[in-house]
């Protein structure tokens, strides 16, 4: 494991985040955490937890709905397939929150905030599988259906497991010890836990195939993904090996972006 501290004066050489991502930031947690102000009565993580473990239900509904009704793309292996993805990725987050949970969504947040945190964001995901539970995602792929299903699933059940790791090491190192991890998940990319967040969403994008869900991650990967990495690297430039950790890898995929 390698994990480097920094002194005491290390956090002279930090570097401000740019303007527009303390903007966003503000923004953001405003709308997620304070919106309407009053009371707080629940975590981050059980907005968060509730649309993750509720996401096998829903679209099981879905199916049950739109199948009863005759529409052939309710129960066909797209569907199916669907179902088992992201339905079961909402399973294994929870399970995450439970043995790993990140300390940025344990904040206590307003009624309207949680309410808010669902329309802007998580609300957003369940709409990639009624587009296609629906009838309304055409399914017309690029490859052959069964080349796409492997295509779709491979990127999703690898996100989930670079996902996992990344905050896995990441808990688990910094209990032991504060400072910059450089090494495993972190490696070659400084931040692996949104690469696997995206690689999840993107495959289960891929398996809509729809103009809807490519609008909703360009929304999430640059208005909070972006915003948050930004904020983070600032963050990390404090410590004294930045500068050279930055220069030998990439922000989410290795040896290339």
């Amino acid at each position: 494991m390698t994990l480097q501290q920094a002194p005491g004066n290390a956090a002279s050489t930090a570097y401000p985040a740019p303007k527009w991502a303390q903007t966003m930031r503000r923004i953001n947690s405003y709308l997620t955490e304070d919106f309407g102000g009053g009371p707080r009565p629940w975590k981050l993580a059980t907005v968060i937890n509730f649309q993750k473990t509720g996401t096998f239900a829903f679209l099981g509904l879905l199916m049950w709905f739109y199948s009863s009704r005759g529409v052939e793309a309710a129960t066909s292996t797209a569907a199916w397939i669907y179902l088992a993805l992201h339905g079961t990725y909402g399973l294994v987050w929870y399970l995450k929150d439970k043995t790993f949970p990140d300390a940025s969504w344990q904040k206590q947040v307003t009624i309207g905030g949680g309410i808010m945190a669902f329309v802007l964001v998580l609300g957003l995901y369940w709409l990639f599988g009624w587009l296609l539970i629906s009838g309304h995602a055409a399914q017309n792929y690029p490859l052959s259906h069964n080349v796409w299903f492997a295509l779709c699933i491979t990127l999703t059940m690898l996100g989930s497991v670079v996902m996992i790791a990344a905050d896995c090491q990441k808990y688990y190192t910094l209990r032991v010890q504060r400072g910059l991890i450089t090494d495993g998940m972190h490696k070659y990319i400084r931040h692996p836990n949104y690469t696997g967040e995206m690689m999840i969403y993107g495959g289960l994008a891929l398996l809509v195939w729809h103009w809807i869900p490519a609008v909703v991650l360009a929304w999430v990967w640059l208005g909070l993904f972006f915003t948050n990495m930004q904020l983070k690297e600032a963050s990390m430039s404090r410590y004294p090996e930045w500068a050279a950790y930055k220069k030998r890898t990439k922000w989410v995929i290795p040896f290339v972006l």
